[in-house]
């Protein structure tokens, strides 16, 4: 990827090129990770490390920094990685099936319908740009920490085999044979299909209608037969239960008994919750949860329900 010259010097000028990329490292950490703090905090660390290199410009033991944004999405990929043994840890002690946090943008007035994702706030659009699908953050989750890196770096972000190996100092015959273990393995459990984000909007609204009404009927001409709903809670909000659910009877008739039932007031209003159409629940203007569907190829039925009700995951959505 062609990229922008030398370092800069000073701190004025390090802040410019930093924020320059900022988008960019933003996404990518993002999409390692699944957590909005834990890539603030590598960013931050990012940061730190790159001012205090910029500022070691002058020393006669520090050459130039030729290619300021290859420097930085090394140190923020390598970073990010290093980070990912501190929050699997996390992971086992968490309660029930553990979900990425909904990474919310474009989130529309009360009434009126989410934006399509080439429609969305330039300003938003452009941040998130390349964060990929909840459900394709499920399966990325599958993979070990190196296999995720190469396959985000490569198939996300566009970046050659061996601009890969050199951002994770793996050589390049290594990164292809990774990059080849990680597709076939997002291939077989996330086929690559587009749903139309009007039609998504639209089993959202219809879902979410059955789902108050406890219509089990509705659901069971919703739910595809091998449907799956991960309703992720962290033992502090309302959830299904600590493993998720499989199959269309028994996510249905969970759903129609109440189970994950919003409280009486709740308001929904619509988004792009990482570049899909998606509802998102208000109890008093707080934050209650985020309802984000998988469709199924055909577009007519849910293959795939992700419900976010911990609160800890809800603090960025507003």
């Amino acid at each position: 990827m062609s990229e922008s010259d030398t370092a800069p010097r000073g701190i004025d000028a390090a802040t410019h090129v930093f924020t320059d990329h900022r988008e960019l490292l933003f996404s990518m950490v993002y999409n390692l990770l699944g957590t909005v703090a834990d890539t603030e905090d590598v960013l931050q660390e990012t940061w730190l490390s790159w001012v205090s290199r910029v500022s070691q410009v002058e020393s006669p033991d520090a050459g130039p920094i030729e290619h300021p944004r290859a420097y930085l999405v090394r140190m923020a990929v390598n970073r990010a990685l290093a980070r990912q043994a501190e929050i699997s840890r996390r992971r086992e002690s968490y309660f029930g099936p553990w979900l990425p946090e909904p990474l919310v943008t474009a989130l529309a007035p009360a009434g009126l319908a989410a934006p399509a994702p080439d429609a969305a706030d330039p300003v938003d659009a452009t941040e998130h740009a390349d964060s990929v699908s909840m459900a394709l953050m499920v399966v990325l989750e599958t993979l070990t920490p190196l296999e995720r890196a190469v396959f985000v770096l490569h198939e996300v972000f566009g970046y050659a085999h061996t601009e890969t190996a050199a951002i994770l100092g793996r050589s390049p015959a290594a990164v292809r044979q990774t990059a080849h273990r990680a597709r076939e393995h997002v291939q077989a459990r996330r086929p690559r299909f587009r749903t139309d984000p009007q039609v998504r909007q639209q089993v959202t609204e219809h879902f979410a209608a059955a789902v108050a009404g406890g219509d089990l009927e509705v659901l069971l001409r919703l739910l595809a037969p091998d449907v799956t709903l991960w309703a992720d809670g962290g033992g502090k909000a309302t959830a299904a239960g600590p493993r998720p659910v499989h199959g269309r009877d028994k996510v249905a008739r969970l759903l129609a008994g109440g189970a994950n039932r919003a409280p009486d007031g709740v308001q929904v209003r619509w988004g792009l919750v990482n570049g899909d159409p998606s509802a998102l629940l208000f109890a008093s203007d707080v934050p209650f949860a985020v309802l984000v569907l998988d469709l199924a190829p055909d577009g007519e039925q849910v293959s795939g329900i992700y419900f976010v009700t911990n609160p800890d995951k809800l603090t960025h959505v507003s």
